[in-house]
């Protein structure tokens, strides 16, 4: 039977990069995923997926007012879907989510999810909230904050390293910069004003014989 799967994370514990390997594997085996991934991200062009170490994809960039369900439907008109894999899931539409259960209650095609869980104020996205909500499988990725414990939150700070609490739950590029962190120090970076120490995930290492960093990314 298909499923609605999650994935959820803080950033940089490698979201992107795991569906652009799923996508590789079902084509590997002959099949065909069909990839969605919001029109409002342009990082790289609209209608590519594209991760940090340079793995690439064209996938079907959605707006907030498309009904994925139908556009499923429209491509088994020329091919089989066998899998729908969607990146930055937490932009997501509550009515969306409901057309992707669909894709799974309907269809029977396996709908792949991968979000981010939280917003820069600590607050679940739209998105994230109905994928728990309806989700048949709930995985979380892991990753690291600079403290050493697991990342469960993200905060945006300004160049500086202080957070800013203010502004658009969307924020895509601009000067601001997001950081992965435990909750213990979101709550000291957003609420009592630490500075938080910025790292650039591309340096940052973690160290293999480190056991609590290992037990954690499990």
């Amino acid at each position: 039977m298909a499923k609605l799967y999650f994935y959820y994370s803080a950033m940089n514990a490698g979201k992107t990069t795991i569906l652009l390997q799923s996508a590789h594997n079902y084509r590997e085996r002959g099949m065909n995923p069909m990839l969605f991934t919001p029109a409002l991200d342009d990082r790289s062009d609209v209608g590519i997926i594209k991760s940090r170490i340079g793995l690439e994809a064209e996938a079907t960039a959605f707006k907030q007012e498309d009904d994925l369900f139908e556009a499923v439907q429209n491509r088994l008109e020329d091919q089989n879907v066998h899998c729908v894999l969607v990146d930055e899931a937490q932009f997501l539409t509550r009515e969306q989510v409901f057309q992707l259960t669909d894709v799974v209650d309907r269809l029977n095609i396996p709908v792949l999810c991968f979000g981010l869980r939280t917003d820069f104020q600590g607050e679940l996205f739209e998105g994230s909230r109905y994928l728990l909500a309806w989700g048949d499988q709930l995985d979380e990725l892991k990753t690291i904050c600079h403290t050493g414990s697991k990342a469960t939150m993200v905060v945006r700070v300004d160049d500086k390293g202080y957070a800013l609490r203010k502004g658009s739950q969307v924020e895509i590029g601009g000067n601001e910069r997001y950081v992965s962190v435990s909750r213990k120090e979101f709550k000291e970076v957003f609420y009592a004003g630490k500075q938080v120490r910025l790292i650039d995930p591309f340096e940052t290492v973690v160290d293999s014989e480190n056991e609590r960093q290992d037990e954690l990314l499990e």
